[in-house]
């Protein structure tokens, strides 16, 4: 990355089921959209996302890839989670997953792929022809990891053979 982002703490948070919580109050008299969900899952994503990379980028001593994994809470049905971590291969392509590659040698992170849900997958596949155009680079992402053509970049990343039966995990 040439500008790096400055980390701000903020002491002030409300835990994640308070904050479930007061938006459960809130369905109530207000439906939450697709929009406000997707704004609130991505809040913080970018400070989260340097600060894996902050955290890492001395402990590995070359390349390495951050890894991002969103989770539903099970007990909080309007909860998304975002994990991030970071590791030295390329991992495995998987559902509800972004993978982004720091490049040492340029000082710059890349962004390789998203792969959303199942369910949102085999949507946007099957109605591929009536996908949004802002929904389009989505569907690409979708095509190639059902494809194998992101699996095939996965083996390469990672120095494997085509062919090769093994997979990064």
């Amino acid at each position: 990355m040439k500008e790096k982002k400055k980390l701000v703490s903020n002491p002030s948070r409300e835990t994640v089921g308070k904050i479930a919580s007061d938006l459960l109050k809130k369905a109530d008299d207000h439906q939450l959209n697709p929009q406000e969900i997707q704004a609130e899952v991505h809040k913080g994503y970018i400070d989260n996302l340097l600060e894996c990379y902050n955290t890492h980028k001395t402990i590995f001593p070359g390349d390495f890839y951050i890894v991002i994994i969103t989770k539903k809470e099970r007990l909080m049905e309007n909860v998304l989670r975002n994990y991030f971590f970071a590791r030295s291969s390329c991992p495995t392509t998987d559902y509800d997953q972004a993978v982004y590659r720091y490049n040492k040698k340029d000082n710059e992170i890349e962004f390789l792929w998203v792969i959303p849900s199942k369910d949102t997958c085999e949507y946007l596949k099957a109605n591929a022809l009536d996908v949004a155009p802002e929904e389009r680079e989505l569907l690409r992402y979708v095509l190639e990891f059902y494809d194998g053509t992101l699996i095939e970049l996965v083996k390469k990343l990672n120095g494997e053979q085509k062919d090769s039966l093994l997979l990064a995990k």
